[in-house]
């Protein structure tokens, strides 16, 4: 929450108004402490090989969607940290999406997707995100399972961080572990001198806290003893109690948070102490006792947080403005402010292959949806996490919490709740740090789009302080003639770039006296100046192992069936190729067909092919970076995955292409450096004989020329810039019973994703999408935010 600055008085309280250690923090903290955080979603939880993974991004500053970031970095990797694809995704109000593609080959194992803008770079990487994915693949060796082991540990964590001598002390006891925890686990409390006699019992309010209420007494010593269900168990210490100091009691109410503070044995009581309540990194509310009390108490509103639900950070400083106290608590536990999706028609039939609809207001606050149907299947878990868990807890907290999801369902435990934040720790910002005036190094600053620094240079020397001209142009659009001024380095900036289409720029110099214009002796570089950062740190441990598989290899029931949609696809596809090819019985041959006859050989012939032509049609690739950039999406079954240098490698039907140059097998980088003027054909062919799935390439040959009417411009004054990583499009067409490879069972779990749902002059946005074989009800997924970043989260099941 931004911008909150709320000072409420105690009965003997009254306002901060020296300019402090404390306070000089305060304003460190404002200034200099802005961060953002990331929830992913994906459309499943896990995979199999060759699937495509859908997802969609939410880039938060604070509780609102950021406004400081409009590119967001998110990469894949493997288990051992290598990196297996990435895009850069545009942001626009904080939301982005994207997609990839898994290769049917993969390893089956766990994969980690991570998502970060670069503004996060400046602060601990902890904080970017980091997403488990479970992927299977029926012919990998090994095979994934849920670990069995339940190696885990206990904290006990006293209310507020303090234990005093006499005072009621609430505990939070913490369970912990790198694989799964107990279902359910119970202790007590004992005196070390009596241990026979509990002086606290507690049981479990879920996977991960329990909580319960000591008074020690002076010279007593205490321990926790814990036993999980299985019957392991684990003895912690408590912390020894202090015969002085302050005593912390806080409650969270639909009202607000109440606090109460208790002097024990202070010299001066609690007079010169400071309250200062902290969401997001911004002061929210500050308080300063000036009177000589032992006791004070206040109910904090609800209006620090403007009414919306957070994390407050409560923390007590004494009169040398040293911390001596903090606690962290939830604004309105039992009261969550999300909006709900007003459904105004809907027509769903369990009947497969149907075509179902669900229509939403068209007078709603909320304009923008995402959307995500799936088949609801009542065998699958709840979900562990959500937007509402990455928003409120895991987005700001790095420790692992089971299933945060479950502290803001419908059944959600509020004391379960409390107790996670009692034995959780604000770790964006250090107060010792904040308050010795330590800041962090910002070295990379929120930025509008992309940008990059241009090298312009003529016969080897760089152009100083000279104007120079650049034609940019984005994909097939008109070029655009810019003039520039070099600095005294020798570069020219462009900045601001928002595209998802490559961006050629080339170079032109004005001629010199009495001399004509030419390009000749030009050169020209690009290099990018946002870009992604390696990551240093360890992947999250999951619940997961890997075990060398049998004979007869079992997977997950949703696996088997993204299997068979995979098969689906492919039939569709070959079913599509067929229907052209009928197509074209009968008819004449045309220049195409000489072509092909003309460059091809016996080996390379196939009727299971796409051509495209160069000499005879004007393809309009000239504003491509290369030959694989530019056949991107323009056959059916051809897929690209970039490898570690960035250049495009073609797969067919989820397995890797070969490549051929005029019939002789070469790699990705030999074909991204061939220009594309000097292209006759490019052949597409899908399981043909010797050659199987390949992209074949040939060159101009004799007195073969090009058919685009575009200016070739010579490479050596022209680059290109890639920009943002356009999505893919969601299929929602149905498979076609009419095709000729008839698709018998239809299995797809995502039967509808939309990123960007839009609202459009009072027309109900419309979710449509077909039914599979299998499903009877369907589970929605809806969420949106409105013009002042209220939520709207909605999850339901329909029939």
């Amino acid at each position: 929450m931004k911008n909150i600055f709320c000072v409420l008085l105690l009965s003997m309280v009254h306002p901060v108004l020296a300019q402090t250690k404390l306070e000089k923090a305060l304003t460190n903290l404002e200034d200099n402490y802005e961060q953002e955080k990331v929830y992913l979603l994906t459309d499943k939880s896990q995979y199999a090989a060759g699937d495509k993974i859908w997802f969609k991004s939410f880039v938060f500053d604070g509780y609102n969607r950021s406004a400081l970031s409009t590119t967001l970095f998110v990469e894949l990797y493997d288990a051992d940290k290598k990196l297996i694809d990435w895009k850069t995704t545009l942001l626009t109000n904080g939301e982005g999406s994207g997609d990839f593609q898994l290769k049917e080959d993969l390893p089956e194992q766990v994969y980690f997707i991570r998502a970060y803008t670069p503004y996060m770079t400046n602060f601990n990487e902890d904080f970017q995100i980091v997403k488990t994915l479970p992927v299977y693949n029926p012919k990998s060796k090994e095979s994934l399972v849920i670990s069995k082991s339940s190696d885990w540990s206990a904290k006990a964590f006293p209310e507020g961080g303090t234990f005093i001598n006499g005072m009621p002390t609430k505990f939070a006891v913490r369970v912990s572990g790198n694989t799964s925890l107990p279902e359910s686990w119970s202790g007590k409390v004992i005196d070390i001198q009596n241990p026979k006699t509990p002086v606290a019992t507690f049981k479990s309010f879920d996977k991960n806290v329990a909580s319960f209420t000591l008074t020690p007494a002076s010279g007593k010593k205490y321990q926790a003893i814990i036993q999980d269900n299985a019957g392991k168990s684990q003895t912690i210490d408590l912390p020894q109690a202090a015969d002085s100091g302050l005593n912390v009691e806080v409650s969270s109410s639909k009202e607000g948070v109440k606090y109460t503070l208790k002097g024990v044995n202070l010299k001066q009581q609690l007079q010169g102490y400071k309250i200062v309540g902290i969401i997001n990194n911004h002061l929210a509310y500050r308080a300063n006792i000036n009177h000589l009390t032992n006791e004070a108490s206040s109910l904090i509103p609800t209006k620090v947080s403007n009414g919306a639900n957070a994390v407050l950070q409560l923390a007590i400083f004494d009169e040398q403005d040293n911390l001596v106290a903090k606690r962290l608590c939830f604004i309105k536990p039992g009261n969550l402010k999300v909006e709900k999706a007003e459904i105004v028609g809907q027509s769903l039939k369990p009947i497969p292959r149907a075509f179902n609809s669900i229509d939403l207001s068209p007078e709603s606050n909320f304009k923008n949806y995402t959307v995500l149907v799936s088949e609801d299947n009542s065998s699958q878990n709840t979900e562990e996490e959500n937007l509402l868990s990455g928003l409120w807890l895991t987005g700001d907290f790095t420790s692992k919490i089971d299933s945060p999801a479950q502290y803001f369902s419908k059944t959600t435990n509020t004391e379960a709740l409390d107790a996670l934040l009692i034995s959780e720790t604000w770790k964006r910002f250090d107060w010792n740090a904040v308050l010795n005036g330590s800041a962090p190094a910002i070295k990379n600053n929120s930025q509008q789009f992309l940008s990059y620094r241009v090298k312009p240079i003529k016969n080897n020397a760089l152009l100083v302080n000279s104007t120079v001209n650049l034609v940019l142009r984005a994909g097939k659009g008109d070029p655009m003639i810019n003039q520039f001024q070099t600095d005294q380095n020798g570069y020219v900036y462009l900045n601001n770039i928002n595209t998802d289409e490559p961006l050629n720029v080339s170079l032109f110099v004005n001629a010199e006296k009495d001399k004509e214009a030419s390009t000749d002796n030009l050169y020209v570089t690009v290099e990018p100046l946002v870009n992604p950062t390696p990551f240093k740190g360890n992947f999250p441990t999951t619940k997961y192992t890997l075990v060398k598989s049998g004979e007869n290899k079992t997977l997950p029931p949703a696996i088997a069936r993204a299997i068979n949609t995979q098969k689906n696809i492919k039939k569709k596809e070959s079913a599509d190729i067929q229907i052209q090819e009928v197509a074209l019985v009968g008819k004449k041959k045309d220049p195409k067909e000489e072509l092909d006859k003309q460059l091809s050989t016996g080996m390379f012939s196939s009727v299971n092919s796409t051509v495209f032509d160069f000499v005879n049609e004007n393809q309009n690739a000239g504003g491509s970076n290369n030959i694989l950039d530019w056949l991107q999406g323009r056959a059916a079954g051809l897929t690209f995955q970039r490898n570690n240098s960035g250049v495009n490698v073609p797969y067919i039907r989820g397995q890797q292409a070969k490549l051929y140059l005029d019939e002789v097998q070469t790699d990705p980088a030999m074909i991204s450096n061939l220009p594309i003027n000097n292209i006759a054909m490019v052949k597409i062919i899908k399981g043909a004989g010797l050659i199987g799935d390949a992209v074949a390439i040939y060159t101009m040959k004799g007195n073969m020329k090009s058919k685009s009417t575009e200016k070739e411009t010579p490479n050596t004054n022209s680059a290109i810039i890639k920009g943002y990583d356009r999505p893919s499009e969601f299929p929602i067409e149905m498979i076609d019973d009419d095709a000729p490879e008839k698709i018998e069972n239809d299995t797809r779990e995502t039967l509808y994703w939309n990123p960007n749902l839009f609202d459009s002059d009072y027309v109900p946005p419309r979710i449509k999408f077909f039914n599979n074989d299998s499903a009877k009800q369907y589970k929605v997924l809806i969420i949106s935010f409105d013009e002042y970043d209220n939520i709207l989260y909605d999850q339901q099941v329909l029939k």
